[in-house]
């Protein structure tokens, strides 16, 4: 697997070019992936700069960092400067590595680091995830049967992945311009009801070129147009804690009640990290039929064919959103069973099922 996916990655998500150079961030457990990595970019005529442990996902950074939680190292963002692109492999051994970290640490962190972040995001990146055992532990499964979730997810069990890419992105091309002459969005399940104007905004093609696996379009709703509540059914682990049974209701725009199942605590810190926080920032509709069933990864689950996803926080300004936090944090609701989208009232997906595509 390892060999398809580096070449994935490196030709597909990256599209590396002699002379380039690709920061590439990872843990020990990713090293066969790193390994294989090294050989493609190679290949591809650029140069992989690799970075193991890097500090700032680690425990010891967040309980010892101190002053380094508030500005990015001087060689950490001269780094990201002088590079063309970068990859990281989310490659954790324990995904509860970080739930000991105080909630108010990782919100100072990322309003520290927004620099280095934004900088990221002006060039080429792309985000992944190798499968460790503590991943598909976290998932409720064998550690092989996770890798063939993965393979399946990433299409690299097909004859040619980039080309069934390729089709997924044709696919998705088309649904964006059904959306794209949508004002409102309206989202239905049990305990959910929520509308979303998204008229004059734009739905972005997320087809493998940031994320892998990817499989979603989003866009930015209009900021203050979420109306409702929403019950999202499916569990999340972000940073180290994990949440679940979220249920958040909107006033123009604003949470205005909010709690957790599980997770709570962390819930109310990130909505408290600062005002931008408690406003939408993305609005994403999966359309990856090759993810089958929940991991509680963030990464996958809001890319399930049949799936919702609502981040609380920062924009894409790409879509024309303009909210800023310092916090985008995806939630996802599973429509699979009973649920169903409308696009200006009339049905776009049913049990999720897209209709009309």
């Amino acid at each position: 697997m390892e060999s398809r996916f580096a070449s994935l990655l490196a030709r597909y998500c990256l599209d590396l070019q002699p002379g380039q150079t690709v920061l590439i961030e990872a843990e020990a457990a990713a090293l066969p992936l790193l390994e294989a990595l090294q050989e493609v970019v190679l290949q591809c005529g650029a140069y992989p700069v690799v970075q193991l442990f890097p500090a700032a996902v680690s425990r010891p950074f967040f309980l010892y960092g101190e002053a380094w939680l508030n500005q990015t190292p001087a060689p950490q963002m001269a780094l990201m400067e002088h590079v063309d692109a970068s990859l990281r492999i989310e490659s954790a051994l324990n995904p509860l590595e970080l739930s000991e970290v105080p909630p108010a640490r990782i919100a100072q962190f990322r309003t520290g680091w927004r620099p280095y972040i934004q900088k990221r995001a002006r060039k080429r990146w792309c985000l992944t995830l190798y499968p460790t055992a503590g991943y598909a532990q976290q998932a409720g499964m064998s550690t092989a049967a996770f890798r063939a979730l993965v393979e399946r997810a990433l299409y690299l069990d097909r004859a040619d992945p980039i080309a069934a890419w390729n089709e997924l992105s044709a696919f998705q091309a088309a649904l964006i311009e059904r959306l794209q002459k949508v004002k409102e969005i309206r989202i239905q399940a049990d305990g959910t009801d929520l509308r979303l104007r998204v008229e004059g905004r734009t739905w972005i093609n997320s087809d493998g070129k940031r994320n892998m696996p990817s499989g979603e379009v989003f866009t930015g709703p209009l900021e203050a147009s979420a109306e409702g509540e929403v019950r999202f059914n499916l569990p999340v682990v972000v940073s180290g804690q994990r949440v679940e049974g979220v249920r958040l209701r909107f006033r123009e725009g604003r949470v205005v009640e909010a709690s957790a199942q599980t997770g709570e605590e962390y819930l109310q810190r990130m909505l408290e990290a600062d005002p931008g926080a408690r406003y939408l920032g993305e609005l994403g509709i999966g359309a990856n039929f090759g993810i089958s069933r929940p991991t509680g990864l963030i990464l996958y689950d809001e890319k399930i064919g049949g799936t919702v996803h609502l981040a609380l926080g920062q924009s894409y300004p790409e879509t024309g959103g303009s909210n800023t936090s310092s916090i985008h944090w995806d939630l996802i609701l599973d429509l699979r069973q009973g649920g169903r989208l409308l696009a200006d009232g009339e049905v776009l997906q049913e049990n999720g099922q897209f209709v009309g595509l």
